[in-house]
């Protein structure tokens, strides 16, 4: 039998996290440089979201315990107060106070393979091609805090503050296809205060409210050249359009954990979707002597106009479910499948400040589901060893949906860890994740409404990520 030090270790394990933002891109060109375009990108600002580690536009890294088993203990790990992030009534398995800090440094790497890009309209040797380099891939640091107390023997109440969306991916500004996207950032602050109700010896209960910040920028190069009139300049004149965008949002989120014997524990938590109105501004500018004559042009007609917008856009649900079971003294072992409703990222609305129309742009992203295993093994009453293996559906359905801003695609991760308890009070635990993504292709068609002023780019992204976690947790 263990001793109640191993005991506790093995009650400590968090949760891996993740990426975002959309596709509909800024893009005022050619004939189309309106406050429409602008307010587009706003929108695209905000959902815009994929980082390399997870699908879409999540992020899962909120606690090196989860991360090193590859999410497989997310929703019946329940080891530590950061575990609220994924199921909030992890906090009624862990009696008395506890505070938990972590932070995770995202390694993505990505890189558009055999790229062909060309205004709309013109033939192949017409190329935007100006030599720059195709990767993308930005490296991105993801903190995350928790702590949680028990107010009597029925009620625990806590608090998690985390990233549950994000992305940072930035390209050269002469790279081939930068009228599609340059830079996009994306980050978002969910603080989530969570009341958790001990039912029975073996039931928790939970319920939390989720009060989310958003903030993003998003640019990308204009055609200013092909918009002179002179052929010879096109993609040769360049201007730059950079829209920003806030808001506030709020969700819910539940959780329940059951004991179903001294063994065994199966966990379950539901994540509401939030509902945002990015509000922001748009600048436009040109440093090429031509652009910013045909810039100065478009903006005496009031187009290519500095001004603001807003979009509604909705960050997705979703669904967690696991078991966790104490096969040996020694040995754990656990699993977990997430279902996300990325179906309610279907369309995007932008509305204006003036009278231009409102404008609706067609996602059709899929719903997903990721599935991983793990395992934690104590190697001694101080030390805990971890290690899993995952897998995670893209949600965006083909190449004609996939854009450099989310090069998203189906991927499969391998984790390590461990955590020592230099005291039954203090854990600290590290892990490391390798993201192995699938190639994916893109295509967008210029002949498109939505590219006609951005021009065709096709092409195939290679994409892994490396991903590292540390945490530490105090008991009192």
């Amino acid at each position: 039998m263990e001793d109640s030090q191993t005991l506790r270790v093995r009650q400590n394990v968090p949760r891996q996290a993740p990426s975002i933002i959309t596709r509909k891109d800024v893009e005022p060109m050619h004939n189309k440089f309106n406050k429409l375009s602008l307010a587009v990108a706003i929108a695209s600002t905000a959902l815009i979201a994929s980082q390399v580690s997870a699908s879409g536009f999540q992020v899962r890294e909120q606690s090196a315990k989860t991360l090193a088993n590859a999410l497989s203990n997310a929703a019946a790990g329940a080891e530590d107060a950061s575990f609220m992030a994924y199921n909030p009534a992890a906090i009624g398995n862990i009696d008395g106070n506890q505070v938990v800090g972590g932070v995770a440094y995202i390694d993505a790497n990505f890189e558009l393979q055999d790229a062909e890009a060309f205004p709309t309209g013109a033939p192949p040797s017409l190329t935007y091609d100006r030599g720059g380099s195709r990767e993308g891939g930005e490296t991105a640091v993801v903190p995350s805090f928790a702590a949680k107390t028990q107010l009597n023997e029925q009620f625990d109440l806590g608090l998690a503050i985390y990233a549950p969306y994000g992305l940072s991916t930035e390209y050269d500004k002469d790279w081939i296809g930068r009228y599609h996207a340059i830079e996009t950032e994306l980050t978002t602050i969910d603080f989530q205060p969570t009341l958790n109700y001990r039912a029975t010896e073996r039931l928790n209960l939970a319920v939390g409210l989720r009060a989310q910040y958003a903030d993003a920028t998003l640019s990308n190069a204009i055609d200013l050249g092909g918009r002179s009139g002179n052929q010879a300049l096109i993609g040769n004149a360049d201007g730059m359009a950079e829209v920003t965008g806030d808001d506030w949002g709020y969700g819910y989120t539940l959780g329940a954990l059951f004991q179903v014997t001294d063994k065994t524990r199966l966990g379950a938590s539901y994540r509401s979707e939030i509902d945002l109105t990015l509000e922001g501004d748009a600048r436009f500018s040109s440093d090429d002597p031509v652009g910013q004559q045909v810039l100065a042009g478009a903006q005496a007609g009031n187009t290519l106009t500095n001004g603001g917008g807003a979009a509604d856009l909705t960050t997705p649900a979703n669904l967690n479910l696991g078991i966790y079971h104490q096969l040996t003294d020694r040995l754990a072992v656990m699993a977990n499948a997430e279902w996300t409703e990325w179906s309610s990222f279907d369309e995007l609305t932008v509305e204006f400040e003036d009278n231009t129309p409102d404008s609706s742009t067609t996602e059709n992203w899929d719903d997903t589901w990721a599935f991983s295993v793990g395992a934690n093994y104590a190697l001694t009453p101080q030390w805990l060893l971890r290690a899993g293996l995952g897998i995670d559906e893209s949600p965006v359905p083909s190449a004609e949906f996939r854009t450099p801003r989310v090069p998203d695609a189906d991927r499969q991760w391998a984790t390590l860890g461990a955590t020592w308890m230099p005291t039954p009070e203090l854990g600290i635990t590290a892990g490391y994740m390798h993201v192995f993504a699938d190639d994916g292709d893109i295509d967008q068609d210029g002949s498109e409404e939505e590219n006609a002023t951005k021009g065709s780019l096709n092409g195939t992204y290679e994409v892994e990520a490396d991903v590292f976690a540390l945490s530490v947790d105090y008991r009192f």
